[in-house]
């Protein structure tokens, strides 16, 4: 079976994820931008990625132009956000809101923590994040929006690799860099 890792993001949490998985599972890495519909059609499953900027997944617009080309697809699909594990809810509802219907029940969802980096952040991402911050009522949660984090690791791909080596399971063991992924 072939396979490739599609991404779309703006700060690099995504495109480090989505590299990660490509190097353990021997996969081609592309940006969303880069690979159209018809290129796709020669892929038994895909690995997509996608941070989440203001509610809303990044890679929103190029589903919406490619859902043809990947309905047809297995789909382990995973979203990269500053959002707390916690607030499963949430998370959900930026799937829910930027996956058209008929691709969100054929995707397997997986949610990766985010980074942020203020001085990383362009003067109007700092400006909107200082906003809402202001706005937050509590202020352990304002604190928090403005307050840098990395959470981005390899061992957080360890849950959606086993899933993709299931769903791969007759494929050679040895396209697995499991090796790679153990010594994190």
């Amino acid at each position: 079976m072939k396979g490739i890792v599609i991404y779309k993001g703006k700060y690099g949490a995504t495109k480090q994820y989505a590299e990660w998985l490509g190097e353990v599972l021997s996969l081609p890495v592309v940006m969303a931008d880069n690979i159209n519909g018809n290129q796709l059609k020669k892929f038994d499953y895909l690995l997509m990625g996608s941070s989440v900027y203001i509610g809303k997944l990044q890679i929103h617009k190029w589903l919406k132009n490619n859902i043809s080309f990947i309905s047809d697809k297995k789909v382990f699909f995973f979203q990269v956000a500053a959002t707390p594990p916690e607030e499963k809810e949430k998370r959900q509802t930026y799937n829910q809101t930027s996956i058209p219907e008929e691709l969100r029940n054929k995707f397997e969802f997986y949610f990766l923590p985010g980074r942020m980096i203020m001085k990383k952040l362009s003067w109007m991402d700092r400006f909107m994040l200082k906003m809402g911050a202001r706005l937050a009522k509590d202020p352990k949660a304002k604190k928090a929006m403005l307050t840098d984090y990395d959470e981005v690791t390899k061992d957080k791909i360890f849950g959606m690799f086993a899933a993709i080596k299931k769903y791969l399971q007759g494929a050679k063991p040895a396209i697995f860099k499991m090796e790679t992924v153990a010594t994190v």
